[in-house]
């Protein structure tokens, strides 16, 4: 199996190259994943700029290569490169995150971005990430991405991302595991104004620990990972409010059509 690795925190993080260790069991695993770190960048790709990219030395892999730029980048010179190559990619990976991807957290991020360009490319594709920005626990992270890669692509959708989310908490410490949807990501957020020496203002994002209400549904995602479970949540890129068509279709009509 031909399996392409990629993430948002860079080539040189440790999460990538836990799961490129991993994921060798599997098959044959080709990196393609930012130079740098490139967090909460979303799906956005570098159309204004040139995008470069270097092999690099990853030690078990059979290609490495860092890009200058956003994951969804990486993903477009990766399809690009292996095409060319001659190399038919199976399944595609991204992670392991260094911090959750919970929720509303999912449309900022550039993880869920490298699966989500897998998922409009028709191959099977698995994100994974660890709630904490110093794990120390990556075992039940990676036994759940592996299960899924033992799968295959004969038995994954080629639409939809398997979106793992592990606390990071020994494997004995963890409740279970829960197929969840997505709930809403709460945080404390503010916009803070750090320096007007230039005559410009100049703000930077932060946020604290999210907050979470107690009457969340058991089974969204955010609620589940409160309770202490690893949570697999299928996602897809169709973003219809399938509902509401008619709906909307009412409040239409007589507008030209």
């Amino acid at each position: 199996m031909n399996i392409l690795l990629s993430n948002d925190d860079g080539i040189r993080a440790e999460g990538i190259r836990r799961f490129a260790d991993a994921l060798g069991t599997l098959g044959d695993v080709y990196v393609f994943a930012p130079t740098d770190q490139m967090s909460c960048c979303g799906h956005g790709v570098s159309i204004k700029n040139i995008v470069t990219a270097r092999e690099v030395d990853f030690p078990g892999t059979a290609l490495a290569v860092a890009v200058d730029g956003t994951p969804a980048d990486c993903m477009k010179v990766a399809f690009k490169r292996l095409e060319e190559e001659g190399v038919h990619t199976d399944m595609i990976f991204s992670g392991v995150n260094m911090g959750g991807n919970l929720g509303t957290d999912t449309l900022y991020s550039g993880t869920i971005s490298v699966a989500m360009e897998a998922a409009m490319a028709g191959i099977p594709a698995v994100a994974a990430s660890i709630d904490s920005h110093e794990p120390k626990h990556y075992e039940t992270v990676l036994e759940i991405a592996l299960s899924f890669g033992r799968l295959g692509s004969g038995k994954l959708r080629n639409d939809v991302v398997i979106s793992i989310n592990a606390p990071d908490l020994p494997p004995s410490d963890i409740k279970g595991v829960k197929v969840t949807r997505l709930g809403k990501r709460e945080y404390d957020a503010w916009i803070r104004e750090e320096t007007r020496e230039t005559g410009l203002r100049t703000y930077r994002y932060a946020g604290s620990v999210p907050i979470y209400r107690d009457d969340l549904p058991p089974d969204v995602d955010v609620a589940a990972h409160r309770e202490g479970y690893a949570t697999v949540t299928p996602l897809c890129h169709d973003f219809t409010a399938r509902e509401m068509i008619d709906e909307i279709k009412a409040l239409c009509f007589g507008l030209r059509r």
